[in-house]
């Protein structure tokens, strides 16, 4: 499972610090940018809700299967793409490879919790995190030693696939996942309410919309609005995901210490803070600006790092099947994390401003405490899902 979510968090890696590359080598500029962020977005949409119904048919092991060596082979696409035209077809397959393999890795994972009683979730989480930095390094080391970087992308997308397969072979085996739901007597989305499930979707929807501003277009402002050199522009992306996977790695013990509500709470108010930062940045001259927006993408993603576990964990202790509920709310977030940005794309060439676009994700970093904290609440009168010896 570890396996799954560090090689997913690697290919999204890869495409988001290889972004401002793709922009010089095709000349995109934020609106056509804009427009193949949108592309993968609705591949992946579209994709998601076509997984949610093969994981509770096949079992999301099965999909798994099939959805991340293809998410890796994807990636081909738009590394080779000749023109934008082309980019944007290749844009979308690209993205619906994405779309299957979150749902089916997510889906795993909260089965995986309930099997092992305790919350593990966020680990889960923070290991992507820590491919998606692995990604970004890569790309950062390949620039500064002067090597092609759409030579790494199409490295990256003929070795993955092949990494998936000896990484789904030791998933949880369908006999042991439907011993379990067979003993919760869970209902799928029959437990969970639809007005529920909405809002946890719009929590989620926050957050990832946040979060994919980061990852989409850290790289981008460093460049864009603080002139830093090429080579340094995708470590503003690299300081987010670190500091996301530190945090997600100590996410369950968080959770289980503070309490799930808590935790959302505080998981806003940090995210807010940031985004001010990086909002701030340019009012500062030379080195000190730099230093705001990374401090602030740190912020950022110390901030974001456990709201995606937590919603989801909560999707799981309502028992049963979780393909169904859990497909939803992650449509709902996945569409902020793949339809924001290039929502956002759209606003700096309307405005001819990056920073101005990037109030959008600054305001729903705090609309994460206001939906998600009622919603979990909601869900089962406590934070879920917390150790029994240690509640909120």
């Amino acid at each position: 499972m570890f396996g799954l979510f560090t090689l997913s968090g690697f290919v999204m890696g890869l495409w988001a610090a290889g972004l401002p590359s793709l922009n010089d080598r095709l000349d995109l500029g934020a609106a056509r940018l804009g427009t193949v962020l949108l592309m993968i977005s609705s591949g992946a949409l579209v994709s998601m809700l076509v997984a949610g119904r093969l994981v509770d048919r096949w079992s999301s092991r099965r999909v798994c299967w099939i959805g991340g060596p293809l998410s890796g082979l994807a990636l081909l696409g738009p590394a080779l793409a000749p023109s934008y035209a082309s980019l944007m077809a290749l844009a979308l397959l690209f993205g619906m490879g994405l779309g299957v393999t979150e749902v089916a890795i997510n889906a795993h994972s909260v089965e995986v919790e309930r099997v092992y009683g305790r919350p593990i979730i966020s680990a889960f989480h923070g290991t992507w995190s820590l491919g998606g930095a692995a990604g970004g390094a890569l790309t950062s080391l390949v620039l500064r030693s002067g090597l092609d970087p759409q030579a790494l992308l199409v490295a990256g997308a003929l070795v993955v696939p092949f990494l998936y397969f000896p990484a789904v072979r030791v998933l949880l085996p369908d006999e042991l996942r439907q011993a379990e739901e067979e003993a919760e007597g869970g209902t799928g989305t029959g437990s969970l309410k639809w007005a529920l499930i909405a809002l946890l979707g719009v929590a989620a929807f926050a957050g990832h919309l946040s979060e994919g501003a980061a990852i989409d277009w850290a790289a981008l402002h460093a460049r864009w609005v603080l002139h830093t050199d090429p080579a340094a522009a995708p470590l503003a992306y690299t300081i987010f995901s670190v500091a996301m996977t530190t945090i997600r790695l100590l996410g369950d013990p968080i959770r289980a210490r503070l309490g799930s509500v808590r935790t959302i709470q505080l998981a806003g108010g940090f995210a807010t803070l940031g985004y001010v930062l990086v909002l701030a940045a340019p009012v500062f001259d030379g080195p000190l600006s730099v230093v705001c927006a990374w401090t602030g993408w740190a912020l950022a993603g110390v901030g974001l790092a456990t709201v995606v576990p937590v919603l989801f964990s909560a999707v799981g202790a309502a028992g049963g099947p979780v393909g169904r509920a859990l497909a939803m709310v992650t449509a709902f977030g996945y569409s902020g994390l793949l339809l924001g940005p290039a929502v956002l794309g759209y606003v700096a060439e309307a405005t001819k401003s990056l920073p101005v676009a990037l109030i959008i994700p600054a305001v729903l970093a705090a609309v994460v405490a206001l939906s998600g904290a009622p919603a979990i609440r909601s869900l089962t009168g406590r934070p879920a899902p917390v150790p029994a010896e240690n509640p909120a």
